[in-house]
């Protein structure tokens, strides 16, 4: 017969988290946490009553000792990475400096559940406490960590369902039209008392001047530096403008008062990570959407001139307005300006090519004075203006016969309708292949063969669709020639950039001394230095 063991009691003294006496008046160092998810005004004030609150609750403890509110302000809870307040408040509790933090509820601390387990088991790891008011939970609690699993849970999908509510409310705004501008960082425009975006002329006529600078012969980076230079301020308020600033504005179809939107897309709720749209969701295209700044006829021919300074690679200059437009007749290339006699009293600019000492061919082309090219020009453009009624009515036919898009038109539509029934097919092969057990190598080879049907009809749409947009691109530039020859008042007798720029496609240089000018109507008229 076993005897009874003489077993004795020892309570604990320290506390299992904090390790502090249990018996010993220490205050505990309790902080407050407060953040808001939007910079409203309604919510600034939501922000302000949580900071009075949290800092007399807790000097309200004869127990506590008060550390601080640490807040966030107009920052979402999905991520802690751009939480200053908090990640501040995390180190300080860390560094040993908070033993309790309070504050209102799981998804003020966060809405992204590994980001609320992972902090609180860290802070838990270092004695430090949290406690949310709300569901009353406290996170040494041996039920604390389950319900917060829970809570972060429910939060992390009340997160999920407001940005399906919030994106589902865009793609119902674009579907409907409705245009909205990053109005803070959007040169030209403001928003309106109707809500609809507004000019503002000042900074229309910056936008103008970028447009007008680039016809005329100058590059993105060019036209920033001269910004830069002017004093100009940036969309956003910057001093120093950058060639990629300008070639957004240069592209973007909003100055010509229409409207393509979704661009890009939120790929991830809880990153927040945009991506751009390469057809992954739908594109909408509104037509005369808001009052434009630029005429579209202009913002074309602009589109246009980036296109083809873009086909010309290296071959081209800029910086003036005979700049990616004077080529070489030997080799092709580009003529660009070099400065003879810098440093004396006969220094000049001439017009020259640019491959002419590259390798070992010698283009044979005679150099330029730009006096020459300005006197050229005006006795080539006088003698069409003389038979202006003639020429005008010839590149009407040109415009009829080669920039006509009704037969790429059709044969798009027929795509179309190919590509759909393409699609279908392959959503019906993965469905059945789902529901039903099937020989997967007659499943894969009846899939492929859909695929490569949509992908060959595909990719004619997409080359239909570029030359689609390149005859109409070129009935603009046609037209605006057209425009210039019958509003002009008389044959000029002085050299103007504007003109020039409307009007002249290219000049080829040869050697014979023949210079040819192609002007954007098509006609081509000769002249001999």
């Amino acid at each position: 017969m076993s005897t009874a063991k003489n077993v004795t009691f020892i309570p604990a003294t320290l506390d299992i988290h904090t390790r502090a006496p249990k018996n010993a008046p220490v205050k505990r160092k309790v902080a407050g946490y407060a953040r808001v998810s939007t910079g409203s005004e309604e919510q600034a004030t939501s922000y302000e009553a949580q900071v009075d609150y949290y800092t007399s609750y807790i000097k309200g403890r004869d127990d506590w000792e008060f550390v601080g509110v640490y807040t966030d302000d107009g920052i979402s809870a999905l991520s802690t990475k751009k939480r200053d307040g908090f990640n501040q408040m995390v180190q300080d509790a860390l560094d040993g400096k908070i033993d309790l933090i309070v504050t209102k509820s799981v998804s003020r601390f966060a809405r992204n559940t590994v980001d609320s387990l992972t902090t609180i088991r860290k802070l838990k790891e270092h004695g430090t406490e949290c406690y949310f008011e709300k569901e009353g939970i406290y996170s040494f609690d041996s039920k604390g960590e389950l319900l917060l699993t829970i809570m972060s849970s429910l939060a992390q999908e009340e997160s999920r369902s407001i940005s399906e509510n919030v994106t589902w409310g865009q793609r119902k705004r674009f579907a409907d039209g409705k245009v909205s501008m990053p109005y803070k960082h959007f040169l030209g425009y403001r928003k309106g008392a109707d809500g609809l975006p507004e000019i503002v002329p000042e900074e229309a006529e910056i936008v103008r001047q970028i447009y007008r600078l680039f016809i005329q012969g100058k590059t993105p980076g060019g036209i920033a530096r001269l910004l830069t230079e002017e004093g100009i301020p940036t969309p956003g308020g910057k001093t120093r403008w950058q060639s990629s600033v300008i070639t957004s504005i240069l592209t973007n179809e909003k100055y010509k008062g229409s409207a393509l939107l979704q661009k890009a897309f939120t790929v991830d709720y809880l990153s927040k990570k945009m991506k751009k749209n390469e057809g992954e969701v739908p594109q909408y295209y509104v037509e005369e959407s808001h009052p434009g700044i630029i005429p579209p006829e202009e913002w074309n021919r602009v589109q246009a001139e980036i296109a083809r300074r873009q086909a010309l690679a290296n071959c081209t200059s800029g910086g003036s307005v005979f700049s990616s437009r004077i080529f070489c007749g030997d080799c092709g290339c580009a003529y660009g300006p070099k400065v003879w006699h810098s440093n004396d009293k006969y220094r000049r600019t001439v017009w020259q090519c640019n491959g002419k000492f590259k390798g070992e061919h010698r283009c044979r082309t005679p150099h330029l004075y730009e006096k020459d090219i300005q006197t050229l020009f005006l006795t080539a453009y006088g003698e069409i203006l003389r038979d202006r009624s003639s020429v005008a009515e010839d590149c009407r036919y040109v415009q009829r016969e080669l920039c006509d898009t009704a037969d790429l038109e059709s044969r798009m539509d027929f795509l179309a309708d190919e590509m759909a029934v393409a699609e279908e097919l392959i959503r019906r092969c993965i469905e059945d292949n789902a529901a039903k057990a099937q020989d997967q190598a007659e499943y894969y080879e009846k899939y492929d063969k859909y695929t490569r049907r949509f992908d060959a009809l595909k990719e004619e749409y997409d080359t239909l669709e570029k030359e689609c947009r390149e005859r109409r691109e070129k009935f603009d530039v046609i037209g605006a020639f057209i425009d210039a020859l019958e509003t002009a008042a008389d044959i000029p007798i002085e050299f103007d950039e504007d003109t020039f720029a409307a009007v002249v496609e290219k000049l080829t240089v040869y050697a014979d001394e023949r210079v040819e000018f192609t002007f954007k109507g098509g006609v081509t008229v000769t002249r001999q230095l």
